[in-house]
């Protein structure tokens, strides 16, 4: 199919964006940053914010009747999702796995009918899915995971609140969704990608330093400075645009050369 031009110098312009996590962080950055390339915003999140949205639509992304009325209400004609909606590790297991994972795929899903041909989903992954070869096992034990039954799979596959393990696992997982899904919708050229921050300087980075501890204190050592979400945002909207019809099911990190830095000393580099 014919590629949008890039009208006027603006990256989206005339799209219409759904940008969930808009009241904070890289999805208020995210918002921001689409408002000015020429979209219009579509905002999901729990609070309440007049930042750069058209429309703001309150929902719990971890509730499936919160979901299923936010569907309702969105409209069709949608040219892309950023999913960054997210919980930190210091939060509930399965209040994490809820937002972060389930909710998240079960959100996409249902909005797959409300989308154009040709739409954007981008899934904000993270640093912390970078070990996802080594859990598939438990990735796939996932992947039809409902709500209804995230507690007894975090007692089951010891995917708690300890160390962070909830929030690592959930990375993980919406990682290899974005690899599988590579060309689910491919007949109507939607495609999924992910960007992987590593840590960045927004309201929940101390939530990481204290789950993680002496990790994040070596992690924050190696590292030139924390990301931020300026860093975060033009990568996400780049994926939005119509200048990437031929990156799918990609996890692109943006985290200051972390992965790099642990893939070389993994092979010796």
């Amino acid at each position: 199919m014919a590629m949008t031009k890039w009208a006027g110098g603006k990256l989206l312009q005339d799209k219409t964006i759904v940008v969930t996590g808009c009241a904070s962080g890289i999805g208020w950055e995210t918002a921001r940053l689409v408002k000015k390339l020429g979209g219009d915003v579509l905002g999901i999140d729990v609070h309440k914010t007049e930042d750069h949205v058209d429309e703001l639509y309150i929902a719990d992304l971890g509730d499936r009747m919160s979901i299923k009325a936010l569907v309702n209400a969105l409209p069709s004609g949608i040219d892309g999702i950023a999913n960054i909606a997210g919980l930190p590790p210091t939060a509930p297991a399965e209040k994490v796995l809820a937002v972060n994972l389930v909710g998240l795929k079960f959100f996409t899903h249902a909005m797959i009918g409300k989308l154009n041909d040709g739409a954007s989903i981008v899934n904000l992954a993270s640093l912390a899915g970078f070990g996802w070869p080594e859990t598939v096992s438990t990735t796939k034990a996932a992947e039809n995971l409902s709500f209804e039954d995230i507690a007894d799979f975090v007692g089951k596959h010891d995917v708690s609140s300890k160390g962070g393990r909830s929030y690592f696992f959930s990375k993980e997982a919406l990682i290899v969704w974005t690899l599988q899904n590579r060309w689910t919708w491919r007949d109507r050229n939607i495609r999924m990608n992910a960007v992987s921050p590593g840590p960045v300087d927004t309201p929940i980075l101390k939530d990481f330093i204290e789950t993680l501890g002496a990790r994040a204190e070596e992690d924050m050592k190696t590292m030139d400075r924390p990301g931020h979400a300026e860093d975060i945002a033009p990568v996400v909207a780049f994926l939005l645009s119509d200048m990437t019809h031929w990156i799918r099911g990609t996890n692109i990190p943006v985290d200051g050369g972390m992965s790099s830095h642990i893939l070389a000393n993994m092979h010796q580099l």
